[in-house]
């Protein structure tokens, strides 16, 4: 899914609105390699202060997870930019798990995180995607065992999704020692191309990761805070930021 070196560009589908999400997705897609795309979502666990306040903007514009697809295909209709979707279990259970992964493919994107879905419990998820060619793609994190990251290697069919840090998502001004010292673990156990995200909002850190061996670099709360100040208007400021972003991989 992922060709090296990659910009992973993140944004909560439905903020502040369905309509503005395409244009924002289009404008990202100049600059991106992959779109992450976030179903919102009521207790965002994982994601801090900015992306929390997204997922309650796009919710209270009403959007839904079948939105949310819909959203997908309508962009696909235009673009064969990568997509991955960014959820929690709760939307996938209350679906069905087959539904939802038949649904998410049929709308046109290729890859799946499921945030909250250790790979202990996904095997009937994992065999699902598996079936209908859905790509699978599990976190580690700093402190993930090697034992733990080779299994979520092995459950993982796009790329390994490396969290930078403790803690939930958000900008940073330095990235944290533990990123390059899991890049290093990960780069010798992972059979998967890698990416890191958390914490990543600046065309220096995403130099920094990909000179210490990341094969992609994902940006989320530095682009949503753009959305939080231009609101619907924010396509040109998205498009500059992701433009710059892009310059890191070649820094």
């Amino acid at each position: 899914m992922i060709e090296k070196p990659a910009l992973i560009t993140f944004i909560t589908a439905g903020d502040p609105n369905l309509k503005a999400t395409l244009e924002f997705m289009f404008a990202l897609e100049k600059y991106a390699d992959v779109i992450e795309l976030g179903i919102p979502f009521s207790d965002p666990m994982a994601d801090g202060k900015a992306i929390q306040k997204a997922n309650y903007r796009a919710l209270k514009s009403g959007t839904k997870v079948r939105d949310v697809f819909e959203l997908v295909k309508e962009f696909r209709e235009h673009s064969e930019k990568p997509v991955v979707l960014m959820t929690y279990y709760n939307p996938v259970y209350r679906f069905g798990v087959e539904n939802f992964v038949l649904k998410a493919k049929n709308s046109g994107a290729e890859g799946l995180i499921i945030v909250d879905l250790p790979v202990d419990e996904a095997s009937e998820y994992v065999e699902i995607c598996k079936k209908v060619g859905m790509g699978t793609i599990f976190l580690a994190a700093p402190n993930t065992t090697n034992e733990r990251l080779r299994k979520i290697d092995r459950m993982s069919t796009a790329f390994v999704y490396l969290i930078s840090l403790y803690g939930t998502t958000g900008s940073r001004e330095k990235l944290s020692e533990k990123a390059f010292e899991l890049i290093s673990r990960a780069k010798k156990i992972c059979r998967n191309p890698v990416a890191v995200g958390f914490g990543v909002s600046k065309p220096e850190h995403v130099s920094q990761l990909i000179k210490a061996g990341a094969d992609g670099v994902v940006v989320g709360s530095a682009l949503v805070n753009v959305i939080e100040k231009f609101g619907e208007n924010a396509a040109e400021e998205l498009e500059k930021l992701a433009k710059s972003l892009r310059r890191g991989l070649d820094l």
